[in-house]
């Protein structure tokens, strides 16, 4: 029997998960010559091509992307046979990069004490925090990403496992010295301001125009932006107002004087932040370590 190179297959993974030769060394730890070598091996293995010219970017061909899901659960099944007993796990042995879909502002809120604490724990881990543009659940099921953090969305398959997190709510938030903070703030008052809305796909209205839509005022939207962060950088230089999770703002008060929260002046349903995970890792003894190490870490 031809003896068969199982660190292909991490290769073979690396490369179709970052969609280039540089994505995919960096990932692995290795050299960019180290990475091509490695990819002239798994073209001489296959007969494909795995990975071609499009321009300056590289698209994986159709064989590629058919082995795409494939590959992502077979590499998992070789770490949990050859990682020990999860019951004999240490830590500090692990030498692993994960990867969390997570908004700016879960980085911003939890990212220093997250990675403190991995640190400490399990030196050789690397946490590589990547932007959630969507809701979608193929990355977890294409093993791009090894946890998906947020509030779960409709798009998030069955199968996905979830464990929440913190509940979270939404606060008002002006600059220092904004004329609404002088008095009693009313949903029309509220309501008369200029607002930043912040929202990944633009969307200019959601739970809290519903709300003031049941007391009869509308809001007047001056801008929409992607995030929180970006939603606060406009809030603290004009008289905009904005709306934001308690939890984030609370973070990133510890830093900075010229905000300030107040209470909405319309009841809005609180959201959950959760973590969810493709099935396949479920039993992972260094997935199972982390989503611990998060859990443990959001609610201390």
């Amino acid at each position: 029997m031809t003896e068969i190179d199982f660190n292909l297959l991490t290769a073979l993974e690396a490369l179709l998960a970052e969609g280039s030769v540089a994505g995919a060394a960096r990932r692995l730890g290795l050299s960019e010559s180290a990475m091509s070598r490695t990819l002239a091996r798994l073209r001489a293995a296959t007969g494909d091509p795995i990975l071609v010219r499009a321009g300056r970017d590289m698209v994986p061909t159709p064989r590629a992307e058919a082995m795409r899901r494939e590959v992502g659960t077979l590499a998992q099944a070789v770490r949990s046979v050859l990682q020990p007993d999860g019951a004999a796990f240490d830590p500090k042995g692990l030498d692993r990069i994960f990867t969390l879909r997570a908004n700016e502002s879960f980085a911003e809120t939890f990212g220093a004490r997250l990675v403190a604490a991995a640190a400490a724990a399990a030196p050789g881990v690397r946490l590589n925090f990547t932007p959630k543009p969507d809701k979608s659940v193929t990355p977890l099921r294409e093993g791009v990403i090894d946890l998906d953090i947020g509030v779960m969305g409709h798009e998030a398959g069955p199968e996905v496992r979830v464990q929440a997190l913190f509940r979270d709510r939404f606060v008002g938030v002006a600059r220092k010295g904004h004329p609404l903070l002088a008095g009693k703030i009313t949903a029309a008052r509220f309501a008369d301001c200029g607002h930043v809305v912040s929202s990944r796909r633009g969307h200019r209205d959601g739970p809290v125009d519903a709300a003031l839509a049941a007391q009869g005022v509308t809001r007047r939207v001056a801008a929409v932006v992607q995030s929180f962060p970006a939603a606060l950088a406009i809030v603290c230089r004009s008289d905009l107002l904005s709306v934001v999770p308690e939890t984030y703002l609370k973070a990133v008060a510890e830093f900075r004087d010229d905000l300030r929260a107040f209470a909405l002046p319309v009841e809005t349903t609180p959201i959950t932040i959760s973590q969810m995970w493709h099935p396949r890792m479920e039993a992972d003894p260094g997935h199972r370590w982390l989503r611990g190490l998060i859990l443990e870490t959001c609610r201390g």
